[in-house]
């Protein structure tokens, strides 16, 4: 299969080689050292312009403006964009002008990137620009940019919006439209504030396994891979709740990771099979004591954001500075629904889903019933922070029976904006409990649930040499940093999200397009054209392509024989 490349494609190939020719490396490989950036320039020379007097900046070529002995042109670096002017005698002080009338006028591009050293000054209209002195090409861009359009005050009218092409590029997504970087700004600002903040309390951060023999910690549907070597069969982690908690059981107090989970199920706004979640356990500590501590820890990552507690997501302002609401799962389906179903059985439950109109299936127990009630009917009105507590038994394999609750068991989620983004227990340190749990999940899988969790008799033996009372909690990133920078899809929150794959655009051989009579030297004409297969090609006019190659043969300046009208009509046949 050829490679079609555009028009603009094969004239930057040509520019690379006419560079070379010249002695130009376009990819040099010592290192270039930066002195300034843009932003520091925009904010502070007006201020301080004695400081800007030497300046070495790099980075994209974003717009031109190309004159006569003197151009403008922007370059775009990790913090911004500021105008560079170019004279022409300051980079060619000789007789030869090469380096401006050839290599700047014609061979850059917008996208190359540049390395420019100079002063700092104000032009005539007042603008700070970069007076340049020495050019250095630092890396040719071959493919162009899309050209993004913006008004007088900087808003965007002809932008690269489309999300398939935004996700999948995010590379050219974050060149165009750099806004968003601040996205993946305050992305890391949350991790590293969350970080900071177990460092202070005295808690090591870890790392436990992501492949795994038995995929244990949630209720999820796992990954699956083959270990060559060892033959055997392994898992993409779901959690690392269980291996956190052996940390415990060695001795460590408080034990965290920020780590990747995998879980083979749906996609959707919110959910990438791929994803970011926190988990962190404490000894000595309930879930009391949790929530209380993440609402301090959330409390200080909002702040770092933004400067304040409250945070805009969509239409909501949503306020993190606690104390937040408490319901138990049982009073906030009853205040949603009006139906009481703490003592209700199995079949009991199923006909509420019925008459609710929620789907279920066979393989469903009462846990699960009852969180699908949940997920129906409540989650959707849980706007501000709330934590749901004291989950029924059923629902949390992993979770202490609740002290003066039978039935149920300690743990709470906390709900934010509709959904889910924490989940705590006091966790079950019972060996012989912890067991009957397990033996509990492997009916349920009997039954055909595919997210019941499994036995895991290392976790057990664990326990069996004593874990001190301690509490858990898991938190996903990924959707707090949804919340914290107002973002409704999980992708617009991830540097490269999980694609479908990229369908590849069909482009028929040279010897494809020979065998129906057109010449090779022809070939690459037409693929400049648009045909890139033969199905393409037969589908157009006849003669519009006769009449089409023969202007394509005047602006390329080709020096081959045009092929006759019968020649091309012979194409079609």
């Amino acid at each position: 299969m050829s490679i079609a490349l555009s028009e603009q494609e094969i004239l930057r190939r040509k520019s690379l080689q006419d560079l070379r020719d010249l002695g130009i490396d376009p990819y040099p490989a010592e290192e270039y050292k930066i002195t300034a950036w843009a932003k520091d320039i925009n904010e502070n020379f007006s201020s301080n312009p004695d400081a800007y007097k030497e300046v070495t900046i790099a980075g994209r070529i974003m717009t031109r403006r190309i004159m006569g002995s003197a151009s403008f042109f922007e370059i775009q670096d990790t913090t911004g964009r500021v105008q560079v002017y170019i004279k022409r005698d300051d980079i060619c002080p000789d007789e030869d002008k090469t380096l401006y009338n050839t290599v700047f006028k014609k061979l850059l591009d917008i996208g190359d990137y540049v390395g420019v050293k100079g002063f700092v000054f104000l032009t005539q209209t007042g603008e700070i620009s970069v007076h340049l002195q020495e050019l250095t090409i630092l890396s040719k861009s071959l493919k162009p940019l899309p050209v993004v359009k913006r008004d007088e005050d900087g808003n965007i009218y002809d932008g690269f919006t489309d999300p398939e092409l935004r996700y999948r590029q995010r590379y050219v997504d974050l060149t165009v439209n750099p806004e968003f970087k601040q996205i993946f700004i305050n992305r890391s600002k949350v991790i590293s504030t969350m970080r900071n903040y177990f460092n202070a309390q005295g808690w090591m951060e870890v790392e436990t396994p992501i492949l795994q023999s038995i995929h244990g910690g949630a209720a999820a549907r796992p990954f699956m891979t083959h270990h060559n070597t060892l033959d055997m069969p392994l898992y993409l982690r779901i959690a690392n709740e269980l291996y956190l908690k052996r940390l415990i059981v060695a001795g460590f107090d408080g034990v965290y990771e920020f780590g990747k989970m995998f879980r083979n199920e749906g996609m959707d706004r919110t959910h990438n099979p791929e994803y970011t979640a926190m988990e962190i356990y404490v000894a000595y500590k309930d879930y009391v004591w949790m929530m209380g501590m993440l609402e301090e820890c959330l409390e200080t990552v909002a702040k770092a954001v933004h400067g304040i507690t409250s945070v805009q997501v969509g239409a909501n302002e949503i306020n993190f500075a606690g104390p937040y609401e408490k319901l138990s799962m049982y009073d906030s389906i009853l205040k949603y629904t009006g139906i009481d179903v703490s003592q209700m059985d199995e079949a009991g439950l199923r006909k509420v889903c019925a008459d609710l109109a929620i789907e279920v299936d066979e393989s469903m127990g009462k846990g699960k019933l009852i969180d699908e009630i949940f997920s129906a009917k409540v989650e959707a009105n849980l706007i501000q922070p709330t934590f749901i507590t004291d989950y029924p038994i059923e629902m949390t394999p992993l979770a202490k029976k609740h002290r003066s609750k039978d039935g149920l068991v300690e743990r709470f989620e906390l709900f934010v904006n509709g959904k889910e983004i924490g989940n705590a227990y006091s966790e079950l340190n019972d060996p012989i409990d912890q067991r009957e749990r397990f033996e509990e999940q492997l009916i349920l899988a009997g039954r055909g649930d595919e997210e019941a969790m499994a036995m895991d008799d290392d976790f057990l033996r664990s326990l069996e040499y004593g874990m001190p009372p301690t509490s858990g909690l898991g938190v996903g990133i990924d959707r707090l940093v949804m919340l914290m920078t107002n973002q409704s899809t999980i992708q617009e929150v991830l540097f490269f999200p999980q694609m479908r794959p990229e369908k590849k655009a069909k482009v028929a051989s040279v010897e494809d397009f020979v065998n129906i009579g057109v010449t090779a030297e022809w070939v690459p004409v037409l693929n400049k054209m648009g045909f890139n297969t033969i199905e393409e090609l037969k589908a157009a006019n006849p003669n519009k392509v006769f009449n089409d190659l023969g202007g394509m043969r005047k602006k390329m300046k080709l020096d081959i024989a045009m092929p006759s009208k019968d020649d091309v009509m012979a194409w079609f046949a």
